[in-house]
């Protein structure tokens, strides 16, 4: 029995919800987002409140039903309030800033390394060592910050590279005399 299914996906005001058949589109103040259900679900609007259920006692149906509230769920946070992951830079000389649709990070290497900003993604850089992606979809958030820390991953005796601001990097100790 899925926990997270039980519970309904609240719709805040200034969000619109379509339903087609099993697709369903959202609409908000951060931009327009949509997805597909699979068939092992029902979805039912009621008011201000989406309740998804298993439509049969399928192992699969019971797999799916708690992954596509979720889903939904992020689709109507994205539409409202948006996503936002932040990454350090750690080391002397490393920096980030933006230019244009491009992002040009300094991280040690013997160029420049320009990471295009896709559509629909926003990245600010409050300082020159912290960076900020911000967008309505959440997997394409992470996984533009995925892409960027996998330029340089942090590494364990001094902890230079770029990490989440919120990722412990566990310190080994260095070399004894």
């Amino acid at each position: 029995m899925s926990r997270i299914g039980k519970h309904p996906v609240s719709i805040p005001s200034g969000v619109e919800l379509q339903f087609n058949d099993k697709e369903v589109t959202a609409k908000g103040s951060k931009g327009s987002l949509s997805m597909t259900f699979v068939d092992d679900v029902n979805v039912e609007k009621d008011g201000d409140q989406v309740w998804v259920k298993p439509a049969n006692d399928s192992k699969r149906a019971r797999q799916m039903w708690g992954m596509q509230r979720t889903l939904l769920n992020n689709l109507v946070e994205g539409v409202s309030n948006g996503f936002t992951k932040k990454l350090e830079i750690v080391g002397v000389g490393y920096r980030a800033a933006v230019q244009g649709k491009t992002l040009n990070l300094n991280l040690g290497f013997s160029h420049d390394v320009n990471y295009d900003i896709p559509e629909g993604i926003e990245i600010k850089c409050p300082s020159p060592t912290a960076i900020e992606i911000s967008g309505a979809n959440k997997q394409r958030v992470g996984q533009v910050a995925a892409e960027i820390r996998s330029y340089r991953k942090p590494e364990p005796y001094k902890g230079k590279g770029v990490k989440y601001a919120d990722e412990y990097i566990f310190r080994k100790e260095g070399k004894k005399k």
